[in-house]
C-alpha cells in the first residue's frame, strides 16, 4: 500500500509535486473556470460575462496554467477576427466532475456558513 501511495504522490509531503496541483485547482478562478468548461467549449468573452469579478489578466493567467497542466486545451481557429475557444481535456473532465460537486455544496450550504460566521462573530470569536 505504501508503494502505491508513493507512486501516486503524497499531498501531505511538503516536497511532493501534487501540492502544486492542489494549489492550481484550489484557486477560486480555476474552481469556477473548470466546471464552466464542462458545459462545452467557451470563448473569452463568455468567460468574462459568466464569471463576475474576474479580470482579463487573471482569466488569461488561469487558462494558461490549466493548459500547461493538461486540463484545458486552447483551440485557435486561425481566423480574422480571431476565434479562440477553450475546452477541457479528458484529464480536465475528470477534475470537473469533482469540482462540480464542490460548487453545488457551496451553493447549497452558503446559508449555514453565513449563519456560523455571524454566530462566531457575535460570540466574540
Amino acid at each position: 500500500m505504501a508503494g502505491k501511495r508513493a507512486s501516486r504522490g503524497d499531498v501531505y509531503n511538503a516536497g511532493c509535486p501534487s501540492r502544486v496541483a492542489l494549489e492550481l485547482i484550489g484557486s477560486k478562478w480555476a474552481l469556477l473556470i473548470v466546471p464552466l468548461l464542462d458545459e462545452g467549449p467557451v470563448r473569452n468573452g463568455e468567460f468574462m460575462r459568466r464569471i463576475e469579478g474576474i479580470s482579463q489578466k487573471m482569466l488569461t493567467q488561469t487558462l494558461r496554467e490549466l493548459e500547461r497542466n493538461g486540463l484545458v486545451e486552447r483551440i485557435d481557429y486561425q481566423t480574422v477576427p480571431p476565434h479562440v475557444e477553450y475546452q477541457l481535456t479528458a484529464l480536465g473532465r475528470s477534475l470537473s466532475r469533482a469540482l462540480v460537486v464542490v460548487d453545488q455544496w457551496a451553493e447549497a450550504n452558503i446559508g449555514k456558513l453565513v449563519s456560523a460566521q455571524q454566530a462566531f462573530d457575535q460570540a466574540g470569536g
